[in-house]
């Protein structure tokens, strides 16, 4: 069984929450603080995490930063009410892999824990195969009908991250906060050069689309 820990100090959404995330078959535990859930890591394996950020004592910032030193791979959720940029920058940074503001729609929420544990697998499976395109991240190659691609491993990073998650869209900021430096002097409008790059390169291959979210960033379509 799947395992969600909801660390959440309103009991009554952490009630919610677990409850929703129970209906689609997962083990969900529900924590008021983060020492707790601390605590409860080390007791039990858990697969994803689901956290608010303001909580009392230590809070998710600290909390995410603590877990991301222990384990570099569980998914982790922030569930808040802090919708401004720099505390959504500031997540990612930390290792967070999405970021939810509340009020939360539970039916989003399971669709995002669902996503993000499959992106999860994948990501321990190392290889993302799509149509005639297959993605080893442990080799770096991209193979379409059994053919190389050339690509640097940025485009690599920024492929593997798009076909790890169809459908979803990424803005052009969330993706140079994932692969370029943080002092780096290009603009967000540099992610446009590489998925030009990417569409030509794999203009072959079946099976996904590059598409543009106008006013957003990009997502990977699967056709």
């Amino acid at each position: 069984m799947i395992e969600v820990l909801v660390v959440e100090d309103d009991l009554d959404l952490g009630r919610i929450a677990c409850r929703r995330l129970e209906d689609d078959g997962y083990v969900a535990r529900g924590v008021a603080t983060a020492r707790e859930a601390l605590a409860a890591l080390a007791k039990r394996r858990t697969d994803l995490i689901v956290s608010d950020i303001m909580l009392p004592g230590m809070d998710g910032f600290e909390f995410a930063e603590t877990v991301r030193r222990l384990d570099c791979e569980i998914p982790i959720l922030f569930m808040t009410a802090r919708d401004d940029f720099a505390s959504k920058r500031r997540g990612f940074r930390l290792g967070v892999d999405d970021y939810m503001v509340k009020p939360v729609d539970l039916e989003e929420l399971a669709l995002r824990v669902g996503a993000l544990l499959r992106r999860a697998r994948i990501a321990a499976d190392k290889r993302v195969t799509v149509g005639d395109l297959v993605l080893d991240a442990d080799a770096m190659t991209a193979t379409v009908g059994g053919r190389g691609v050339a690509v640097t491993v940025r485009e690599f990073n920024l492929l593997f991250k798009l076909l790890s998650n169809p459908n979803r869209a990424y803005t052009r900021a969330q993706l140079m906060d994932e692969f370029w430096d943080p002092e780096a002097t290009t603009g967000p409008r540099s992610v446009d050069v590489y998925i030009t790059r990417l569409r030509d390169k794999f203009a072959s291959s079946r099976g996904f689309a590059i598409v543009t979210v106008h006013g957003l960033g990009y997502k990977a379509v699967l056709t």
